[in-house]
């Protein structure tokens, strides 16, 4: 159970706009880097985001700064330090403004058709033993604070990096960190759950799914199992709820979101859920 909650998740924020210029600083000439006459085209829109305006530069992306910039850049350039290769990293900050990072090249599995490789279990175990990575590298740093980690708070397909490393593909980095945050281990392994699995009313062998929830816990290492499922019905439940109180609010982005049905199609996922927690909880034990 939850004694605490991570960021701002992608359903609360989704589209928002909330950037903070006055904390941009440029970082001498590694803005510049991605390749003669790169800071002056618009660069080529990469598709998966809602409103977000990020392009490909050369080796680079360009993308307005998140919410929490200062942390974000902390905490990749933590993981630049610590030579983990599995998060993009940032340069700095371009002529226009906008933040420049590092692209990382191969597949990201932002529609929803993809490989039967992007949801093998050799796949699902390598996203969960990225995931411990990333987690035992800011466990007990200031960047997770009086939390156990720093949690990523948005892992998805969508916001994974494959590649094929000559038995099909394989997750290699995790994309989008805009909304990690200091928070608990068990958030991001029950969101890996949820989107990885695709946990909801299209699973068509409840059993399997049930399976392969434990691979993910076996696979990251979790002792304590006796809340995640429990955490990602939290997760479902927060997500419909946090898209539905935006587009309340007047926001465009979930407004759109909620056009698209996108809110229903979660919230019918926590009734399949729920409904099939016993089941989940059985292969946990």
């Amino acid at each position: 159970m939850h004694t605490s909650q991570p960021g701002p998740t992608t359903c609360e924020l989704a589209a928002t706009t909330r950037y903070a210029p006055s904390t941009l600083v440029r970082v001498g000439d590694r803005a510049q880097t991605s390749g003669p006459g790169d800071d002056h085209v618009s660069g080529l829109p990469l598709p998966g985001g809602f409103v977000n305006e990020v392009v490909r530069v050369g080796d680079t992306v360009r993308r307005p700064a998140p919410w929490a910039a200062g942390f974000i850049r902390h905490l990749l350039r933590h993981f630049e330090r610590h030579r983990w290769p599995g998060a993009p990293r940032f340069l700095g900050i371009d002529e226009q403004g906008r933040e420049v990072l590092s692209f990382i090249d191969g597949h990201v599995a932002w529609q929803r058709v993809q490989p039967p490789q992007v949801y093998s279990e050799a796949s699902l175990i390598r996203v969960a033993q990225l995931v411990r990575q990333f987690h035992d590298l800011t466990a007990g740093t200031d960047l997770a604070g009086d939390e156990e980690v720093v949690c990523h708070n948005d892992l998805s397909p969508k916001n994974t990096v494959y590649r094929d490393t000559g038995a099909g593909l394989r997750p290699m980095a995790f994309i989008d960190w805009d909304i990690a945050a200091p928070g608990q281990r068990i958030h991001d392994v029950a969101h890996v759950c949820w989107q990885y699995l695709n946990l909801g009313p299209t699973v068509t062998d409840t059993a399997e799914a049930a399976r392969l929830v434990r691979v993910i816990a076996d696979a990251y290492g979790m002792t304590d199992r006796s809340g995640l499922v429990d955490t990602i019905l939290w997760w479902q439940d927060r997500c419909w709820r946090g898209i539905e109180a935006e587009a309340d609010g007047g926001d465009p982005a979930t407004i759109r979101m909620r056009d698209l049905g996108i809110p229903h199609e979660v919230r019918e996922s926590y009734r399949w859920t729920a409904e099939n927690r016993p089941t989940l909880q059985q292969a946990l034990t």
